[in-house]
């Protein structure tokens, strides 16, 4: 298993945003303490995603957080990022692992308890389960009963990460349950100072005991 910490995975969005200022909120996402990191660009061309993932991959290497691309696995190859994350539309996990080879770690979505034991049986390392609430990102979300979260915990010996509309104020309702880490988009990008916002939310976390920070 490669060695990674997936307690705080943020993943961005750059809806709306300058260039400028959308790597500025990255790298305060990792000042905050994000200890993973995901690119999603769902708009933009190949030139465009490879030369946005260069950028953000410099700031990730200053902090030594590993950086995941969405969907792309010749985007990942190009810019040799860290990994990939394959959604259920996107490349076969099997096939992204051959791809990206076996240093490289490879995140897939899970839904069911099913679902999930394919995944880490093609070769993923980790899960990202949900949507646990309705999200505002562009990506379209079916919602996940947290038992189904608990249960594919169970099912699986790799991380499981919740995601899906999760903040400060909502994440109680995964106490109690086996995940490695959280998910999160809009709480930090969104958000007026988005170190500050990480850094809440895994003060939020801790003090609900759901993650071991």
């Amino acid at each position: 298993m490669k060695n990674f910490d997936s307690s705080l995975y943020f993943i961005t969005d750059s809806t709306g945003l300058s260039e400028g200022n959308f790597l500025s909120r990255v790298e305060q996402a990792l000042q905050g303490g994000a200890t993973l990191l995901q690119l999603r660009e769902k708009d933009k061309t190949t030139r465009e995603y490879i030369e946005l993932a260069e950028k953000v991959h410099a700031i990730s290497k200053n902090y030594n957080v590993p950086l995941i691309i969405d969907d792309r696995v010749d985007v990942a190859l190009a810019i040799d990022a860290e990994g990939v994350h394959v959604g259920a539309s996107d490349m076969p996990v099997a096939t992204a692992r051959k791809l990206m080879g076996n240093k490289k770690i490879v995140g897939a979505t899970a839904k069911t308890v099913p679902w999930a034991k394919d995944a880490y049986e093609q070769g993923a390392d980790y899960l990202g389960v949900g949507a646990i609430y309705p999200t505002t990102t562009k990506v379209i979300t079916v919602l996940t009963p947290v038992e189904t979260l608990r249960e594919i915990c169970e099912a699986v010996p790799i991380p499981v990460n919740a995601i899906g509309g999760l903040n400060k104020n909502n994440i109680d309702v995964l106490q109690g349950v086996p995940i490695a880490g959280l998910c999160v988009v809009s709480a930090i990008m969104k958000s007026e100072n988005p170190k500050q916002a990480a850094i809440e939310l895994k003060k939020r976390a801790k003090e609900l005991g759901i993650i071991n920070f």
